[in-house]
């Protein structure tokens, strides 16, 4: 007979992580929605298997638990006018900062200041909502880094978000892969007689590695007039933020620049929202929908893949998988987890 451990009162009801992994995981800033989903009603999201309601007051965005702390009804089931948001249950009031304003079953009496909500901090950047679970004390937020996103001439889009039913490991370790382009990406921009991968080496830094990549491999769209010149090869600049965001930047033949980022949002173990703004300084009078539609190509292209890996966390240990000189990055970005404390993710 076993007695099990209780279970550490910080840790998400139901969580799906390993405890350590997860706070370890809770001190990152990660986006948890488009900044254009969240307005005056309360908004449902989840992070880190922690449930969690978004909405703004006087055009700020407050992020905080989405459990009434009077009778824990999910506050995102009330309503809210730009000033506050109002439990379904009791009409209790929540406003600026997530403090408790209104009791209407008490409207004269001094309101308790454990009706207040429990919220988390906030940054808007990228189109995006960030937060982070468990900030260090008096620490500025650390949000990846998105070159050109400010930079005049350039284009900013923030495509729709992706749920995946995949870690969020495994999903940003996809992202970095640059040999299963002709194998996966044939609707897309995937060329299958063009598979071989470079040398290539990954370079260490503060908040994780960066890599340039250099190949014929085409990033134009397939069915575009567009044409790279024979022989030119196309620089694709990775930047990893540990641990599930990265950018891409890739350099057009003619000059152009597209960055995009993969932020991978665990929302559990088993559950990841990617988010992919892209900044780029080309074609920027034209519609954005069609780059909304490749990049859900491209994207449900690898789902399709991610999805269905085996076991479904990303192996820390470099025995557990056959690696090849391709997998430079896949390495590094193994490495890189190892470093930050990480043991395993869960149990499949």
């Amino acid at each position: 007979m076993t007695t099990a451990l209780p279970r550490p009162a910080a840790l998400p009801r139901d969580c799906t992580f390993d405890p350590d992994d997860w706070a370890i995981l809770a001190r990152h800033w990660y986006p948890v929605a488009l900044s254009r989903e969240i307005g005056d009603a309360p908004t449902a999201v989840r992070l880190l298997d922690e449930t969690l309601v978004a909405y703004r007051v006087g055009g700020s965005v407050v992020v905080a638990h989405d459990i009434c702390p009077h009778r824990g009804v999910p506050l995102s089931l009330g309503g809210g006018d730009g000033s506050g948001i109002t439990c379904a249950y009791h009409g209790l009031r929540f406003g600026e900062g997530g403090r408790c304003v209104r009791v209407p079953a008490h409207p004269e009496s001094k309101i308790p200041s454990r009706l207040n909500l429990r919220t988390f901090p906030v940054v808007e950047r990228y189109g995006l909502v960030w937060t982070c679970l468990r900030p260090a004390p008096d620490a500025d937020p650390v949000i990846p880094a998105m070159a050109h996103w400010d930079d005049e001439g350039f284009q900013q889009i923030n495509c729709p978000s992706i749920d995946i039913a995949a870690f969020a490991g495994r999903q940003l370790e996809g992202f970095l892969d640059v040999a299963h382009f002709g194998f996966v990406h044939l609707d897309s921009f995937g060329d299958p007689g063009d598979t071989v991968v470079p040398d290539y080496s990954p370079v260490r830094h503060e908040h994780g590695f960066s890599v340039d990549y250099w190949s014929t491999a085409s990033n134009y769209p397939h069915g575009t007039d567009k044409q790279a010149p024979p022989g030119f090869r196309w620089l694709r600049h990775f930047d990893v933020h540990l641990p599930f965001t990265a950018t891409l930047v890739v350099h057009f033949p003619d000059g152009g620049r597209l960055n995009i980022m993969n932020a991978a949002s665990p929302v559990s173990a088993r559950q990841t929202r990617m988010f992919a703004p892209i900044a780029r300084d080309f074609d920027t009078d034209q519609p954005v929908q069609a780059v909304y539609d490749f990049n859900r190509t491209v994207f449900e292209e690898d789902r399709a893949i991610v999805e269905v890996q085996k076991p479904e966390n990303l192996p820390l240990d470099p025995k557990l998988e056959v690696h090849i000189p391709a997998d430079r990055s896949s390495i590094a970005y193994r490495r890189g987890l190892r470093e930050l404390g990480l043991s395993h993710f869960f149990t499949a």
